[in-house]
């Protein structure tokens, strides 16, 4: 994956400011050619720097408040069934693959702490799932963002190692 450049961070933090904005719109603001505005939007999203929109409906607006994160334990196997498996499960909203004592960790949605066992459950009778280990979310603290690290790649032009 390409990695986002400073008109490119500088076009992102403009539409995280204001979403519905046009492609014009985001051109006169930056100062930039509507068809490098356009062109630079389509790359992001064709290779996958840019995620849908979806990714920003607050679970919550569902019905699903509770926010769990499930660390499942896989017995050695194809990664790619179990991960497929995985994601027919529409209350699982994350999966990474992790080190330490699980192998899959899952951010998941529910609607109440017995719905959670019902998820748990579901996960727990997918393909190789051996065992999970579920740690059900109290509070927000920090919400999903990037919007410092693209000020940062906006402000200094290259992202930071």
């Amino acid at each position: 994956m390409e990695q986002i450049d400073r008109t490119d961070a500088r076009i992102l933090q403009a539409l995280d400011g204001d979403p519905q904005a046009t492609t014009v719109a985001l051109a006169r603001t930056l100062g930039l050619a509507r068809n490098t505005v356009q062109a630079r939007l389509r790359a992001l999203e064709s290779d996958g720097r840019l995620r849908s929109v979806t990714s920003r409906v607050r679970p919550e607006s569902l019905g699903r408040p509770v926010l769990a994160f499930v660390t499942l334990v896989i017995a050695q196997g194809d990664i790619e069934e179990i991960t497929t498996e995985l994601s027919g499960v529409p209350e699982v909203l994350e999966m990474y693959a992790i080190t330490g004592d699980g192998d899959i960790l899952a951010k998941v949605a529910a609607r109440d702490p017995a719905d959670l066992l019902r998820v748990t459950r579901i996960l727990l009778g997918c393909t190789s799932v051996v065992r999970t280990s579920t740690t059900m979310a109290a509070l927000e603290l920090v919400p999903p963002r990037t919007a410092p690290l693209l000020a940062q790649a906006a402000h200094d032009g290259r992202i930071r190692g």
